[in-house]
């Protein structure tokens, strides 16, 4: 298929969930979203594009499998550990200040971010003063979210990243295996409330002291980057901390500029 008739099918695929579902890719990173798509195009056993669209049009549960090939993230728990040493070092001290915390993961996915950050939070003597929101598009990722069950396989990588990111406690301490599974201690997640919330199309979700948005911006476009940090700058209190990906940079945005960096190796930023 030529490139230009494929990157107009997207384009109007993009068009046609907004239209019927609400939801906007319409930004999106277009590489990043190609690739999904014809991933979907083949699980989904369609012809085309265009049957595609067709297809999520008149079926929601087509949609649904389809907002998952789109939003379906690589995470993991305490993910480049260096990035949690510098919310140690440079965040927490400033957290303990506050009487009372909200903290913003967003894009949590599968909620592995939420629950390292909970665990830091625990070991830092600041969960039971905290509100966890963790917001993501994906309804069925939230759920997942909410049961804070992952795969035991992943154990070993999980333990070995809290351990370079300077957990003060033996992981295991806290979840349960069983069956293949690891499950987090619920009372992690005592404090975390899970909703549903677009950096697309949504506006400001509360006000926060801290926001994690780490390894979502590196799927949109640049008008779409903009759009996301200006919400963090409107939600943030004064001084508050905002915390990105490795490969993420407030370079180049216009509302970067309300930023300034607390740790620019591990992408730390506090707002001005």
């Amino acid at each position: 298929m030529p490139q230009a008739l494929l990157d107009l099918e997207v384009r109007l695929l993009m068009e046609a969930i907004y239209t019927r579902y609400n939801h906007d890719f319409r930004e999106y990173s277009g590489a990043s979203q190609k690739r999904r798509v014809l991933q979907a195009v083949e699980q989904l056993q369609c012809e085309s594009v265009s049957a595609l669209q067709g297809l999520v049009l008149r079926d929601p549960r087509a949609f649904a499998r389809l907002l998952e090939i789109l939003t379906v993230p690589f995470t993991e728990m305490f993910r480049e550990p260096a990035f949690f040493l510098a919310l140690r070092e440079h965040v927490v001290p400033v957290l303990h200040t506050y009487p009372s915390l909200k903290i913003w993961v967003a894009g949590c996915a599968s909620g592995e971010e939420v629950y390292s950050l909970a665990i830091l939070l625990h070991e830092e003597g600041l969960l039971e003063r905290s509100i966890l929101y963790a917001t993501d598009i994906n309804p069925a990722v939230l759920e997942k979210a909410r049961q804070g069950i992952f795969p035991l396989s992943e154990l070993p990588q999980y333990t070995r990243n809290y351990q370079a990111a300077g957990g003060t406690a033996g992981f295991s301490d806290y979840y349960t295996a069983a069956y293949g599974a690891a499950r987090f201690d619920r009372e992690l997640a005592r404090r975390v409330t899970f909703a549903d919330h677009s950096l697309a199309t949504d506006h400001v979700f509360s006000e926060t002291h801290l926001i994690c948005c780490r390894n979502v911006l590196i799927y949109f476009n640049r008008q779409l980057q903009d759009r996301a940090i200006g919400l963090f700058a409107q939600s943030l209190c004064h001084r508050g901390f905002l915390g990105l990906g490795n490969k993420e940079s407030l370079d180049f945005c216009p509302n970067g500029a309300a930023f300034e960096p607390v740790a620019q190796r591990e992408r730390l930023f506090r707002k001005k």
